[in-house]
C-alpha cells in the first residue's frame, strides 16, 4: 500500500526522534566528559551535574555529620580536578561527609574566572577573608568562619582540616570515629608521635575538631590574640591554654606520610595518607585504594 506524503513524513520524523534518542547521551558524553552516563536523561540537556550531585555517599541514615575543609590555593586547579575524582570513587556508610575547598581573597583575575566556573560547576569552594599563607592565620579564619556559615540543622559533629596533599580513607575514618567522643575531642596524627592519650598537638596533615570546639575557636580571646603561627602546633597551644580537648585521639600508625611506590609501603586499616605532593605519588596511592566495590587492585 502506497502510504502519503503526511504518512511518510511522519514516518521519517519518528525515524529522526529516534535516533536523536539514541546519540543525544553519546553527545553529552563527548561535549562534557566529567558527566556520567547514567545521570544523563533521554531528554535532558548537556548540561555537566554539580559534583555535589552526582553521588550520594551516604545512602543510609547518618549518625553523624563530618565537614572535611581541605584547605588549597587557587592556582591548583588540577590537584582539585583529581581530589575531587578521588573522593567521587569511595563508597561510605554510616555519616554524612561534605568535602569543600577553603580559600582565601582570590585576587589574580584569571584565576577568578576559573574558581567562578568551578563553583558553579561543583559548588564545592568556600572563600574566605584571609591572607593565603597557611601560617598567616588561615586556619584559624577557616575554624572561626565556621560557626556563622553552617547553623541550624546545618551544623556539623566534626570539622576537618586537611591539606590537599593528604588522602583519607573516608570508610576507614568514620569506623574510626564510631567509639569516640563528639564533645571536646581532637583526632589527628599526634606530636610527640610515641604520646597515645594526650598529645600536644597534631600534624596539620588532618586533624578533626567536635563542634563545640569549632565554636569556641570562632569566640574565644585565646584563639583571637594569637591567630598567626605554625598552624598545627598553634591549634595545639590554643586548646592547651584553654584546657580544651580533653579528649585526643593520637591515630598514628593509621595516618603516616607516603614512603614509596612499593604498594607494601601502604596498610589496610590506613585512614589518612599524607605527601602527596606530585600526581605519581597520587596515583601510586589511588592504585592500592582502589574505591570500586570496596576491593584494592
Amino acid at each position: 500500500m502506497k502510504l502519503s506524503s503526511s504518512q511518510t513524513r511522519s514516518s521519517s520524523y519518528l525515524h529522526l526522534l529516534f535516533l536523536l534518542l539514541l546519540i543525544l547521551p553519546l553527545i553529552c558524553l563527548f561535549s562534557n566528559p566529567s558527566v556520567h552516563l547514567y545521570l544523563i536523561p533521554a531528554l535532558g540537556s548537556c548540561q555537566p551535574v554539580k559534583y555535589t550531585e552526582t553521588r550520594e555517599l551516604t545512602p543510609s541514615k547518618p549518625t553523624f555529620r563530618l565537614l572535611m575543609g581541605i584547605l588549597t590555593l587557587p592556582s591548583r586547579f588540577e590537584r582539585r580536578s583529581l581530589i575531587r575524582l578521588a573522593y567521587s570513587n569511595q563508597q561510605i556508610t554510616g555519616a554524612h561527609v561534605d568535602i569543600r575547598f577553603i580559600l582565601c581573597n582570590v585576587t589574580k583575575e584569571d584565576e577568578r574566572t576559573l574558581v567562578s566556573l568551578e563553583m558553579m560547576q561543583y559548588d564545592d569552594i568556600i572563600i574566605l577573608n584571609c591572607t593565603e599563607s597557611m601560617n598567616s592565620g588561615k586556619t584559624y579564619t577557616y575554624f572561626s568562619s565556621l560557626p556563622k556559615l553552617f547553623t541550624g540543622e546545618h551544623k556539623y559533629d566534626y570539622a576537618t582540616k586537611s591539606d590537599d596533599d593528604t588522602y583519607f580513607i573516608l570508610d576507614n575514618l568514620i569506623k574510626s570515629l564510631k567509639d569516640k567522643f563528639r564533645h571536646d575531642m581532637y583526632y589527628g596524627a599526634g606530636f610527640p608521635f610515641n604520646e597515645k592519650d594526650n598529645p600536644q598537638f597534631m600534624l596539620g596533615m588532618g586533624y578533626l575538631l567536635s563542634w563545640d570546639l569549632v565554636e569556641w575557636i570562632a569566640e574565644s580571646e585565646i584563639t583571637r590574640s594569637e591567630p598567626v603561627g605554625p598552624e598545627d602546633m598553634l591549634t595545639g597551644k590554643w586548646l592547651n591554654m584553654g584546657n580544651k580537648a580533653r579528649n585526643r585521639y593520637n591515630m598514628i600508625p593509621a595516618m603516616y606520610d607516603y614512603k614509596g611506590p612499593d604498594l607494601g609501603d601502604f596498610i589496610p586499616e590506613t585512614i589518612a595518607v599524607h605527601q602527596l605532593k606530585e600526581t605519581t605519588r597520587w596515583l601510586n596511592t589511588l592504585k592500592y585504594f582502589n574505591m570500586k566495590e570496596g576491593t584494592r587492585t
